[in-house]
């Protein structure tokens, strides 16, 4: 086993640092493994109630252990609704935004941070691991593992590519601004704050990709603050969407109102399709 195999690795590494640290990258990915089989302990036992029809007392016995280990699995183990984002460790990326000051550097705006802050307690409330990266312009590359890329297609390849992904909605630029369109009704979402700058709402593109057995989550605010109203939609209603789409790909439109760096409100705008 694969598994095996790198647990063998590390143990034979002669060299005490960087054994020191493959070990503590392993620990960390089957900590992830361990929460994952409990979810997965959990949602059997749920479904053997609710589909096979048999008691909490007659699943106790064929899983050969008590009725009481079974009430703690089910109050204890993490939701379903945690597979959203994989089994983790989950790698949360926000771009670079390069402006001129006193001279041209690399930012990251107000907005991108704090929705980069907001998705790490998420994602962390659902006992998974995190870690962070950033996008820089001109990257094309994903991490390793489940993340989650916080980024439009106009700020670089990663976001482009992860949307060229997508058979049902897509982001363009046309007249002037970034719409959302549905690629087979040809309906286009925009912003309201791009009709009316006092119009404190935007919209926001979402998408889950499964990529050579990982998970990818794609957010594409039109403009950062939408990233974050998609943030807040994910908080409020990430167990009712994974219900609907369970583990498949899709996407969907958020939009959201906001006052400053404050979402005010959520909803679903359009969707979710599943791919």
């Amino acid at each position: 086993m694969e598994a095996e195999s790198e647990f063998e690795s590390v143990r034979n590494d002669p060299d005490p640092i960087r054994r020191g640290q493959r070990a503590s990258s392993l620990l960390v990915v089957y900590q992830q493994r361990a929460t994952e089989l409990a979810r997965l302990r959990k949602e059997a036992i749920e479904e053997a109630h609710r589909l096979r029809g048999m008691s909490y007392t007659e699943i106790a016995a064929a899983l050969g252990i008590t009725k009481g280990r079974v009430t703690q699995i089910r109050s204890t183990a993490p939701g379903p609704e945690r597979a959203f984002f994989g089994v983790g460790p989950v790698a949360i990326g926000v771009p670079w935004r390069y402006q001129t000051t006193d001279r041209e550097r690399p930012l990251i705006a107000a907005e991108d941070a704090q929705t980069g802050e907001q998705l790490e307690r998420l994602v962390e409330g659902l006992s998974l691991a995190t870690t962070r990266f950033q996008i820089e312009p001109d990257r094309e590359a994903l991490p390793d593992g489940d993340a989650v890329v916080v980024c439009g297609p106009k700020s670089a390849p990663v976001a482009a590519n992860l949307m060229e992904r997508d058979p049902v909605l897509s982001m363009i630029k046309d007249a002037g601004r970034w719409w959302i369109e549905h690629e087979q009704t040809g309906e286009r979402y925009r912003s309201p704050a791009d009709d009316q700058p006092s119009e404190s709402t935007d919209i926001a593109y979402v998408a889950r990709h499964r990529i050579d057995g990982r998970t990818v989550l794609h957010i594409a605010g039109i403009h950062g603050i939408g990233s974050l109203g998609a943030t807040h939609y994910l908080t409020g209603h990430l167990a009712e969407l994974f219900s609907d789409m369970r583990e498949n790909e899709c996407s969907l439109i958020v939009r959201a109102s906001y006052d400053g760096l404050t979402i005010t409100g959520s909803e679903l705008a359009a969707g979710p399709f599943r791919w």
